[in-house]
């Protein structure tokens, strides 16, 4: 009776243990240990006896599995299955012989419950009486299973073989038996029927790839969960029946697997169809399965790969890689090749990613991303998704602008879910789109099931989120984004406007084709952004492009979703549809930019018609049409053909575009064409504000051209520089007609003005109606001192009040009448702001009378008097007189006394200049000055550095371009340390590379001109060389010092550790400046100080090195501190005339080497006072 209950107990413990082998269990983390009694034991043989009689649930032993001589144990210590080393002692059933051939080409591609499946065949037997508990295995519980539907299918076995296997859906399991017998005695409620199979006996080929097939059991059941089942879809393999294929994963053991059910009636193949999706989304709902960890980190490896990891876009799927048919009827050969593949499908911040299931060396073996085979599609290039209600498969389109399009033919019982968080994701990364760019083929209930998306309005000071949509097609089209640079203008007309800037990168001048596209794609829909500029932003690229790959691109819908009616828009270039699709889908936009971005020449073939350039036909044809907001349009500096001309006249004959501006400086326009340009502005009478026709080769007839301004009502702003008038005693514009306008602007530069013109102009100036003028240009028009006094004059408000204006009369004959110019500004007759520059005195008197009248003027608040030319440099008393002005004007705080250097001769006003800037120590308005290319070099830093430390109300201090050496930058810099309000700063860069230049100009120089070896040269040359390079001064006709007798020579490799030294010590200058001004711009502003900046001394200032303390530092860096020399000491040879150094300094201390140079150059006068320079400096370095 013990021996019963032990044999009972041991029973019910063999299948306890059993069912955790179950292949029906989610996961396997849940095992227990398993150690099997000795073959030779009771229990043990009771055990294997009582279980072969009820193991039926089980798959076929695949020779060639090295598992199927071996019993499973299970360690304590190890999770993993390992090799059994006792063999079992029963011999292999007679039934089951019959397997030993090979059962398939994949059958090493198996399921993990073969394992154990395979144990329990060795060891089974049948049982001549056969029942429902014989059938079914003890660890599988059929009491809680629903049956949903059943039936006999076809099913392949194999490449070469075919099954037909009884299918049963349960609301957990999808069951396959050998009979229907077999599943009526598992399941009573399922019919016996021994009718004839209405399945058809087609063969089934057997799928490649890595879903393999699960091997059909002879005489028993193989159960899939439903949890585990990937994607049901219908397969079209060319064969004439009806096909569906499961795909399902066991995630536990990295298994992926296919079944294919082959039926002939198309009304039950849609019925097994819908049943088998109908139980997995109910399965998915009732019972999900979340993901394993492992999975979870192996697939966010893969999307940091991709740098596209955000935990918060970051949704993963099992999807199915559909195998795709060309069509037509198929051989063995080309059905064997029609294979699926599981992937993961994961939904990255910018990207979409296809990742292949992780390789595993053994189960539980830890995953690696080494090698991924995956691919990412990002998704701004995204162009169809494609599914349907009928099954699992869905399709997803990729392209990049000017390549071949990419198909996805993908499965996945997610795909509802797939599809929604790729529109979310797609609605994300481009949120102010109305209609996105891409053909969403979809049943119609999905579109009730679109999650919302935040609304753009929410983060204004992002643009409507222009930087992650630029960014996110940069991503998709493999472009760099950081290469695009762009800055948005808040103080112009029409604000915002987003300006495109020139590429990050310096070596590359212009945007590439995809730059350009990631850019203009990025701007549609955007209504943060009232003007766009593309000014000088070079789109030659697009100019005559077309992508013939795809038509996604093509517009042919409006804003609102109306038909377009453009003349075949699929042909025309990529050029044309960016720019119709950033004018037709912004309805805030009003001012498009153009000016100088396409570099074209007009054609001159009289066979073939110039085609234009391409902007025309795209903005004007909307404009036409109404169906556009943008009415200003600039195209200056682009050559125009007839083509264009002719777009341009057709829409603006119609009143209804209402156009405020069409700006066509410098476009190649002949008279034939402006007076085709006339004529239809004209018709803009109501509307047009602005006229700019500067530049062109036309030569305008005064009487006529009048006559047709004079019909147009408003005009501001008029700009009719460098143009030619015929008339001789006639005014090209008459005060009538300007006064019929409120004009802002009024250019005339370059035009030769009359004395009636000038009679006119003064005529409406003098007027109230003139009150609006905020700038005038008269450069280059030939006026004299006398006509500008007038002009001046009838400016004048009176009341000692200045009118706020900018008049500009630069590059005229004004020494004529000089004293009447000089009376009026001494009057304070001028406007508030006033451009005299590049004037040509013959009489430094004259000069100095007109800084004489700036000593009284109480007007003018900018000055421009740049670029002026004296016969000689100005002398003491006009530089006296200068620093007199800048001590005691007190109105100026704009002031421009720049000079001009070309490759001819250098504009400036002298050495003197540099004794008139210690002026500014006194001045107490002026705010910005320049004194750009005025030759001031050591003396002219020191004295602006004087004015640094004195003045507390300059902020913007322009010097560049003037010869300023290292030594000089110091000075400066050291200035800043107590000055509080200066906020801008040159870095000197031109100056810095003007003395890089002349350090190698004259080394080279020295080397061709003195007889030395090609390794060698003489070090009390360098020694000048480098002297020169720091003070500015010369450094071979320096008669006052005595030369140094030369000595030994030294190698190439001194020179260019003196040259890094400086390279160095020109960084540490700028970092200081550079703390210094943000720490003054912060003050400025009432911003928080940075840490740096808020300890009282944040850097030390170096002292600015004397000539002869620092040309004595570089004597001893040159000749001590060389590997030449330090060769010699090695050797025991003599340096002559050179003092020995401390042993502290020897050619292990290559730390001390790299700074030598440097603290050399920190070396100041109080070496020189000593008498021993060397030693100083030798005993510096060492500490």
């Amino acid at each position: 009776m013990a021996a019963d209950n032990l044999t009972k107990s041991s029973a019910m413990q063999d299948r306890r243990r059993r069912k955790s082998l179950s292949i029906f269990r989610p996961s396997l983390s849940g095992l227990t240990t398993i150690r099997d009694p000795a073959p030779d034991s009771a229990p043990a043989a009771m055990l294997r006896k009582n279980f072969r009689q009820s193991s039926t649930f089980s798959m076929p032993p695949t020779p060639t599995s090295p598992l199927a001589s071996s019993a499973l144990e299970r360690n304590d210590s190890n999770s993993s299955f390992e090799r059994s080393s006792s063999p079992i002692p029963l011999s292999r059933p007679r039934t089951l012989q019959k397997v030993s051939r090979p059962s398939s080409l994949f059958g090493s591609f198996r399921s993990l419950h073969s394992v154990q499946d395979e144990e329990e065949k060795l060891v089974r037997t049948r049982s001549n009486n056969s029942s429902v508990t014989d059938d079914v295995p003890s660890f599988f519980d059929i009491t809680n299973m629903v049956v949903l539907h059943h039936g006999e299918v076809q099913s392949g076995g194999g490449m070469f073989r075919k099954k037909n296997t009884y299918l049963v859906l349960t609301n957990s399991h999808l069951l396959r038996f050998k009979t229907q017998v077999k599943a009526s005695e598992a399941f009573p409620n399922i019919p016996v029927s021994l009718g004839r199979s209405s399945t058809m006996r087609h063969s089934r080929l057997s799928s490649g790839g890595s879903i393999t097939e699960t091997p059909v059991s002879t005489d028993g059941c193989i159960g899939t969960p439903l949890h585990q089942v990937v994607a049901v879809y219908k397969l079209d393999d060319g064969r004439p029946y009806f096909t569906i294929e499961v795909a399902h994963l066991d995630e536990a053991a990295n298994q992926p697997l296919t079944m294919s059910l082959l039926l002939n009636d198309p009304r039950e193949s849609d019925l097994w169809l819908t049943s088998i999706r109908a139980a997995v989304a109910k399965m998915r709902v009732a019972d999900p399965m979340p993901p394993l960890r492992k999975t979870i980190e192996y697939l966010v490896k893969a999307v940091e790969y991709e740098c596209d990891y955000d935990p918060n876009h970051f949704r993963m799927f099992k999807v199915v890689s559909r195998a795709s048919k060309s069509g037509g009827r198929s051989s063995s050969d080309d059905l064997a090749k029609l294979t699926s593949s599981i992937y993961y499908l994961v939904i990255g911040f910018q990207k979409l990613h296809l990742v292949p299931l992780p390789r595993t060396a053994r189960l539980g073996s830890t995953v690696s991303l080494s090698e991924p085979t995956g691919t990412s599609h990002g998704i701004c290039s995204l162009t169809s998704v494609c599914l349907q209600s009928s099954d699992d498969a869905f399709q997803l389109g990729f392209r990049t602008p000017l390549q071949p399009s990419t198909t996805l033919y993908l499965a996945s019982s997610c795909v509802i879910d797939i599809a929604l968080w790729i529109r979310q994701a797609a609605e994300f990364l481009r949120p102010a789109w109305l209609e996105l760019p891409f053909l969403w083929h979809v049943p119609r209930a999905l579109d009730d099931s679109l999650l919302p998306v935040s609304s753009p309005d929410e983060d204004e000071d992002d643009h409507q989120c222009f930087d992650r949509t630029l960014t996110a097609y940069c991503v998709a089209y493999n472009v760099d984004p950081s290469n695009i640079r762009y800055t948005v203008d808040y103080n112009c007309e029409d604000a915002p406007e987003f300006e495109l800037l020139k590429p990050n990168n310096p070596r590359r001048p212009r945007y590439t084709v995809l730059e350009l596209l990631s850019i203009m794609r990025a701007l549609c829909y955007n209504e943060s952004f009232h003007s766009i500029s593309f000014a000088d932003a070079d789109l030659s690229g697009l100019h005559g492009l077309c992508d013939q790959f795809g038509s996604e691109h093509v517009l042919w819908t409006t804003r609102t979703g109306g038909h377009l009616n453009l003349p075949k828009p699929e042909q025309n270039w990529l050029l044309i549809h960016e720019i119709q699709s950033i004018a037709l889908k912004s309805k805030r936009l009003r001012r498009l930019n153009f000016s100088s971005c396409l570099k074209r020449k007009p054609r001159d073939e009289d066979n073939a018609r110039d085609e234009g350039s391409g902007i025309c036909e795209a903005i004007f044809p909307l404009c036409g049409q109404q169906l556009t907001n943008v009415d200003w349009i600039i195209l200056n500096g682009i050559a125009l053909a007839e083509l264009d001309i002719d777009y341009l006249y057709a829409a603006a004959i119609e009143k209804s575009c209402h156009f405020r501006a069409i700006d066509m400086k410098d476009c190649g326009l002949n008279s034939n064409s402006l007076r085709t340009v006339m004529q239809g502005i004209l018709h803009q009478e109501e509307t047009l504000e602005s006229v700019d026709i500067s530049c062109n080769p036309v030569r305008l007839n005064a009487e006529q051209f009048g006559r047709q301004l004079s019909s147009l009502q408003r005009i501001r702003r008029l700009n009719l520089s460098n143009t030619n008038c015929s008339a001789a005693k006639q005014a090209l514009l008459d005060s009538g007609t300007l006064l019929r306008w409120k004009l802002e602007e009024l250019s005339l530069s370059g035009t030769t003005l009359n004395e009636e013109s000038i009679e006119a102009i003064t005529d409406y100036l003098a007027d109230k109606q003139a009150s609006t003028l905020r700038r005038l240009r008269l450069d280059q028009c030939q006026l004299t001192g006398k006509q500008a006094a007038a002009i001046l004059e009838a400016m004048n408000e009176g009341h000692g009040k200045a009118r706020n204006a900018h008049v500009q009369i630069s590059e005229n004959k004004l020494e004529l009448g000089h004293d009447l110019l000089v009376e009026a500004i001494k009057s304070s007759k001028t406007p508030s702001h006033m451009t005299m520059a590049m004037l040509e005195y013959t009489r430094e008197q004259n000069f100095r009378d007109l800084i004489s009248a700036l000593v009284d003027n109480k007007s003018l608040r900018y000055l421009d008097i740049s670029r002026i030319s004296l016969p000689f440099d100005a002398n003491e008393h006009t530089c006296k007189l200068l620093r007199h002005m800048l001590e005691t004007n007190d109105t100026l705080e704009d002031l421009n006394i720049s000079g001009e250097e070309t490759h001819l001769e250098a504009v400036t006003l002298g050495p003197g200049l540099r004794d008139a800037l210690k002026g500014l120590e006194k001045n107490k308005s002026l705010k910005v000055i320049r004194v750009e290319h005025q030759a001031l070099g050591l003396p002219g830093a020191n004295a602006l550095a004087s004015v640094l430390e004195k003045n507390c109300t300059l902020q913007e201090l322009h010097c560049e371009d003037n010869g300023i050496n290292l030594q000089a930058f110091t000075s400066l810099v050291n200035a800043m340390k107590n000055n509080m309000s200066i906020c801008f700063l040159p870095t000197m860069d031109k100056d810095r590379a003007w003395s890089r230049q002349k350090v190698d100009r004259e080394i080279d120089s020295m080397r061709d001109g003195t007889p030395i070896s090609s390794s060698q040269v003489t070090k009390s040359n360098v020694r000048k060389v480098f002297s020169g390079a720091m003070h500015g001064g010369r450094s071979f006709s320096n008669r006052n010092q005595e030369k140094p007798p030369p000595p030994p020579g030294y190698t190439e490799q001194d020179v260019q550790a003196a040259v890094a030294s400086l390279d160095q010590r020109w960084d540490a200058e700028l970092t200081r400046l550079q703390g210094y001004l943000r720490r003054n711009y912060c003050l400025a502003h009432n911003l928080p100080l940075p840490e740096e900046a808020s300890a009282s001394s944040p850097v030390e200032s170096p002292k600015a090195s004397s000539g002869e303390g620092l040309a004595t530092a570089l004597k001893a860096a040159s000749l001590d501190r060389t590997p030449q020399s330090e060769l010699d000491l090695q050797l025991g040879h003599k340096q002559n005339d050179w003092p020995m150094v401390d042993d502290g300094l020897h050619a292990g201390d290559s730390d001390r080497d790299r700074e030598y140079g440097e603290k050399l150059i920190d070396f100041g006068d109080e070496a020189s006072d000593s008498g021993g320079e060397l030693t100083m400096a030798v005993k510096q370095v060492c500490g």
